[in-house]
């Protein structure tokens, strides 16, 4: 009776040190691009930029062997770098696509009818986009970031677009 008692506490405390390791080593990554707004971009046409992303492929490895798996979207931001004091109330849209060599364009985040004056806001993602590990774990990653306007920029304005993902270790 004593042994399976024992038995049962050490199996109870295993089981809950694992889903702690699990947690602590879920991984997070960022990207961040800049996007540069020119004092001649048109009001109320689409206009986007696209950047190739080097840091994620350096966070998990750059191809399909990367020990990860359940990669989503968690956090994507865009805030004003340049020029100084500069705001967000120019935009009328922005919405963050990602793709890579071999797969199609994935909406991730965005945000319509924008209406602040703040210097960053945090974009609604998308959760339908499901996992995204075929996309981030091969080479080439793209971000192509897509604007609208509702006022032209007085001076060229540099935004930065800061993407999350999270993902869990492969098994």
């Amino acid at each position: 009776m004593k042994n399976i008692f024992s038995l049962a506490i050490i199996s109870s405390m295993a089981l809950v040190s694992c889903g702690a390791v699990q947690s602590i080593v879920q991984n997070t990554f960022p990207y961040t691009t800049n996007v540069l707004v020119s004092t001649g971009v048109p009001t109320d046409k689409e206009v986007s930029s696209t950047a190739t992303a080097s840091n994620v492929q350096t966070w998990v490895g750059g191809n399909n062997n990367a020990q990860i798996k359940d990669v989503r979207i968690s956090d994507a931001k865009i805030s004003v770098v340049s020029p100084t004091g500069g705001n967000l109330s120019a935009l009328k849209s922005v919405k963050i696509y990602i793709s890579s060599n071999g797969t199609s364009e994935k909406l991730v985040a965005s945000r319509t009818s924008i209406d602040t004056n703040s210097s960053s806001l945090n974009l609604d993602l998308n959760n339908d986009t499901g996992f995204l590990d075929s996309v981030v774990k091969s080479s080439g990653l793209n971000v192509r970031t897509v604007y609208e306007l509702k006022n032209q920029t007085s001076s060229d304005m540099n935004l930065k677009v800061a993407l999350n993902f999270s993902s869990v270790p492969q098994r």
